[in-house]
């Protein structure tokens, strides 16, 4: 490690100006950052706590629509029953001292391509709250640890539409508990979206194929045929190309079997 400040807002208007002092880096649940830190692969001069902002916590639903405060933590979203598919999602994340302490929005600020939450946010054609904006989903992740976010722009809740049934399967890599490949299918009153991390390259992505396929028929037997091409998908220890490509049908065929 190295020395740097560690500045600790107890609002988002403080938060916001300490964001434009020096080379500030946000902190929430530090379940990413702090090991990036010990690794020296990032090196801000200042750290701006997020812990102590209310106005970023708290979990409500109003006329279909999940809002989710970024400072809330994978068990806060674990223990809410508005949207099941997603408290589900939640309770799987790591082990219990990472959902103590990590937030959903540092885990879609960071955008791991394997993490779970953007899976979810996608597949419910939901959006991001900033400090000076909101950004729809499908606009929002831009490629691997890419999102659309400015570098002093600060994740201040998620809304996500509550869908009619929901699920997501991940097909986890044991050591890390990410997602080899997770796949999470909703089914919205519009159509049926299906969203997959852990397998491409560019990052979490819809799988618009069996999005059709599953809009006309909301059954297992609808995505049973059908194959996702191995091109673009990761390639490293734990599987190839191909490997994550059928990875893709078989937890897509699971997660509509689990939500119809």
């Amino acid at each position: 490690m190295y020395a740097f400040d560690i500045a600790k807002p107890a609002t988002l208007a403080e938060a916001v100006q300490a964001m434009k002092t020096g080379e500030a880096q946000a902190l929430s649940g530090g379940q990413t950052l702090i090991p990036t830190l010990k690794q020296r692969l990032a090196a801000p001069s200042v750290l701006v706590s997020l812990a102590g902002v209310g106005e970023m916590k708290g979990v409500s639903a109003k006329d279909g629509v999940l809002e989710i405060g970024g400072a809330a933590t994978h068990r806060e979203v674990a223990g809410q029953r508005h949207y099941p598919g997603l408290a589900e999602l939640a309770g799987r994340i790591g082990d219990p001292a990472v959902r103590n302490r990590g937030t959903i929005g540092g885990s879609l600020a960071n955008n791991d391509p394997s993490a779970c939450y953007p899976a979810a946010l996608l597949a419910s054609g939901g959006s991001v709250k900033t400090d000076r904006r909101e950004i729809a989903a499908d606009d929002f992740f831009q490629g691997m640890f890419a999102t659309a976010l400015e570098a002093d722009e600060i994740i201040t809740a998620v809304r996500l539409r509550v869908p009619e049934a929901s699920n997501y399967q991940k097909f986890l890599q044991p050591a890390s508990r990410f997602a080899l490949v997770g796949v999470f299918v909703a089914r919205h009153a519009d159509g049926v979206r299906v969203a997959v991390t852990g397998a491409s390259e560019g990052g979490v992505f819809r799988w618009t194929e069996a999005e059709r396929a599953l809009s006309a028929d909301f059954s297992a037997g609808a995505v049973s045929g059908l194959k996702h091409p191995a091109d673009g998908m990761i390639s490293d220890i734990h599987g190839t190309p191909e490997y994550r490509a059928h990875l893709i049908g078989v937890m897509t065929h699971r997660a509509v079997a689990a939500a119809s």
